[in-house]
């Protein structure tokens, strides 16, 4: 089963090793790992999403929460939340293609970034569900390269991940 994880950490050089570390001698492949910083300049949040059972995921939450630049830690799957990702997509576009990748562009409500005569590159925020659909359709027109972030995800209810219980 996929899981989502929030962890905050303190904002302290080496943390996202020690904690991929751990994720990584668990046997858990580290599907994405997102850090970024929080509304709190001391305090970062890392969103991992990983692959394994919920026996072996309660052993990894444990384990993480004893290491001392952890301050909370959230599973997310098992609840409301909001999931985002990130891709930046080289395309192909000759004068021939480029208004049928504009139209494609229009209809995912993604943005072309940059133009050149051989390629046009475009952004979309959304569901991963989004991103590969768009890059399914953008086969046909072949993708040059494309970078996805990790996710980046929040908990629907009105507090904040360090207040939840």
């Amino acid at each position: 089963m996929r899981h989502t994880l929030a962890v905050l950490v303190e904002n302290r050089p080496g943390v996202l090793v020690h904690i991929s570390g751990l994720i990584a001698r668990r046997a858990f492949n580290i599907e994405s790992i997102t850090a970024g910083y929080t509304e709190e300049a001391d305090i970062t949040r890392i969103t991992i999403v990983v692959e394994g059972d919920n026996r072996s995921l309660e052993q990894v939450v444990n384990q993480l929460s004893k290491l001392v630049d952890v301050i909370k830690i959230v599973e997310l799957t098992s609840e409301p939340s909001i999931e985002r990702e990130l891709a930046l997509i080289k395309v192909k576009a000759n004068p021939e293609t480029r208004s049928d990748i504009v139209d494609i562009v229009e209809i995912f409500r993604a943005k072309i970034v940059d133009v050149n005569r051989e390629t046009m590159v475009i952004e979309l925020t959304g569901e991963e569900t989004k991103i590969d659909a768009l890059c399914e359709v953008l086969k046909d027109h072949g993708i040059v390269e494309m970078v996805r972030t990790g996710k980046v995800a929040l908990s629907r209810r009105p507090g904040a991940a360090k207040e939840t219980e």
